[in-house]
């Protein structure tokens, strides 16, 4: 493989591993919401919450898979994941349902624009699966946008 070759593959695994992160965080925020939520939407709103989460989690072993199969290594610990995502923590138990569903949307929202934003590097690493996968990924983000969108109205 050519340098440039090489070059374009380890940009790719980073921020694959960084899209691992922001899954994994990702989980972890909107199960700590599911948990949390409270008010008139409840019902609704916590199962949503947890539909989500399943969708997320469900994809983190696809893309630690996709780190490996490209013959890189993948984050190893909470810190690691600390350290790669570009998701915010939120602590805070007592946030309104409506802020909560606000904090989740521009998460996702972003996790659409980090996606989209890989496609040139998968192609430029001429790597075809990843590329595929990145379509079914950016799909399923999208759809929990508007779904938290639409939530929101």
């Amino acid at each position: 493989m050519s340098n440039t070759g090489n070059n374009a593959k380890m940009a790719l695994v980073g921020e694959l591993n960084g899209l691992l992160a922001d899954h994994m965080a990702l989980f972890f925020k909107t199960k700590n919401f599911h948990w949390h939520v409270a008010g008139p939407r409840f019902r609704d709103l916590h199962l949503m919450f947890d539909e989500h989460a399943i969708e997320i989690r469900d994809q983190v072993d696809l893309i630690a898979e996709r780190v490996r199969k490209l013959g890189a290594d993948t984050l190893t610990s909470i810190a690691s994941i600390a350290q790669h995502t570009q998701v915010r923590d939120q602590d805070d138990t007592s946030l309104s349902a409506e802020k909560m569903v606000e904090e989740l949307r521009d998460d996702n929202a972003a996790l659409v624009a980090r996606l989209k934003g890989m496609k040139v590097l998968a192609e430029q690493a001429g790597d075809n699966a990843t590329d595929g996968l990145l379509d079914d990924w950016t799909d399923m983000a999208e759809q929990r946008v508007w779904f938290l969108t639409q939530t929101l109205k």
